[in-house]
């Protein structure tokens, strides 16, 4: 039975520590991104003429679902399931992708974050609005911690 995580502590069992990324970062980001993206089209469509709207959000939001999606396939269709059973010869080699992505990744949600103006919600903002920037919050500290655990964590186990 998988004991369950806690973040401020270090799990050192690649296979609890992969399958709770899956369930629970890459689960929560398939959910969270295309409700983001649904919710950024509808502010700008809304509040295109406000000079504070997050203009180009959801087509920068939409882009990074893709990146990011396509990143997480190639970690649970080949590297963690290489890591759930000891790793293998060269794996260093995807490990090292797979900080660059993480590299990439977040100079992208610090751009996701400026095009939201911080998350600071105008005056007057409505709830689809608020709901934007609450949601788009919560994602970008979910993703940190996912990038964190695996940076800090996952990977060091198999880097010699």
């Amino acid at each position: 039975m998988e004991q369950p995580i806690v973040t401020d502590t270090l799990i050192l069992d690649p296979v609890i520590l992969t399958n709770h990324i899956e369930k629970h970062f890459h689960a929560r980001h398939r959910e969270q991104l295309p409700l983001l993206i649904e919710l950024a089209n509808k502010v700008e469509a809304v509040h295109a003429a406000h000079s504070d709207a997050p203009h180009g959000l959801a087509a920068a939001l939409s882009r990074f679902h893709d990146d990011l999606v396509e990143h997480m396939h190639k970690e649970e269709v080949i590297l963690f399931p290489a890591m759930r059973q000891g790793g293998m010869p060269g794996i260093e080699h995807p490990i090292h992708v797979m900080r660059a992505d993480h590299a990439d990744h977040i100079e992208t949600a610090e751009a996701i974050r400026r095009l939201a103006g911080n998350l600071v919600l105008p005056e007057g903002a409505c709830r689809t609005w608020a709901a934007l920037y609450e949601g788009l919050g919560e994602f970008l500290a979910d993703f940190a911690d996912h990038v964190r655990t695996e940076n800090e964590q996952l990977f060091p186990l198999f880097e010699h």
